[in-house]
């Protein structure tokens, strides 16, 4: 369902992502994971449309991100890492905008913002305005706009941040609840803990590369040793930085030359 295939992007002289290859299957929930400038908010701005690979190609569904931009787009709900509302909307004008910018018919509007009013408890505060909104508020809000049009991949930036235990564990649900029912999830997190409970497969980006790419299973067998996620990506990381860090052999000189 979600295909990278030799995916590069830089800024300026600076490579952000590198060569990156990897697939979501349907109904998989993926894990990215990764430091501060590891190069996952890259590949999910990619994924979704907002940046072009410099080389390589994005596939949603076998339509390529870039030459068949909303084709792809239509079948993807993004939620990304800041919740961004218009302020002067309520939540149910908001939702009613996503709903048609997505085409969805007018009455079928009216039973996507009722369904995802009731599946996210919007309901003591859909028609406030959003400038009134916490931040809690303003994710479950988010959320319901990512999957007013029903989509086929999920794909989540940071979901967690900020959110209190009880809007974390509405969040764990749906993100495997859509797993289950089909719908190919990227989740890109720093909650490792997270992840670790939740994620079919999980992939570990440094320095714009794929370091490690399975289940937290096979890096524990990798690794050898019985750690938790968080423990086995600091060890992971520390490693792939140490590598970088390693200053090049300078060549030998033989016969005096």
């Amino acid at each position: 369902m979600i295909e990278f295939h030799s995916v590069t992007r830089r800024y300026g002289d600076k490579v952000a992502v590198d060569a990156l290859n990897f697939t979501i299957a349907h109904g998989e929930l993926f894990a990215l994971l990764g430091h501060n400038g590891a190069g996952k908010t890259t590949t999910v701005k990619m994924l979704v449309g907002l940046l072009r690979p410099e080389r390589g190609a994005v596939r949603i569904a076998g339509y390529d991100v870039t030459a068949s931009t909303r084709e792809a787009s239509q079948l993807v709900g993004y939620v990304p890492d800041q919740p961004y509302l218009y302020d002067k909307l309520s939540g149910r004008e908001f939702l009613q905008f996503v709903g048609e910018m997505h085409g969805l018919p007018p009455q079928e509007v009216v039973a996507a913002i009722q369904r995802e009013s009731e599946r996210f408890s919007l309901g003591p505060f859909l028609d406030d305005l959003t400038e009134s909104y916490s931040h809690g508020m303003k994710q479950r809000t988010v959320f319901a706009s990512a999957l007013i049009h029903q989509p086929q991949v999920l794909v989540v930036d940071e979901p967690m941040v900020g959110l209190d235990p009880q809007n974390i564990h509405l969040v764990k649900d749906l993100l495997r609840a859509q797993a289950s029912a089909g719908v190919s999830v990227l989740m890109s997190t720093h909650s490792l803990d997270v992840a670790e409970k939740i994620a079919d497969r999980i992939g570990v980006m440094h320095r714009g590369r794929l370091i490690f790419l399975g289940t937290v299973t096979e890096l524990r067998e990798l690794r050898g040793g019985n750690e938790s996620l968080e423990d086995l990506f600091l060890s992971l990381t520390s490693e792939a930085n140490a590598q970088a860090n390693r200053p090049a052999r300078e060549p030998t000189r033989e016969n005096g030359e």
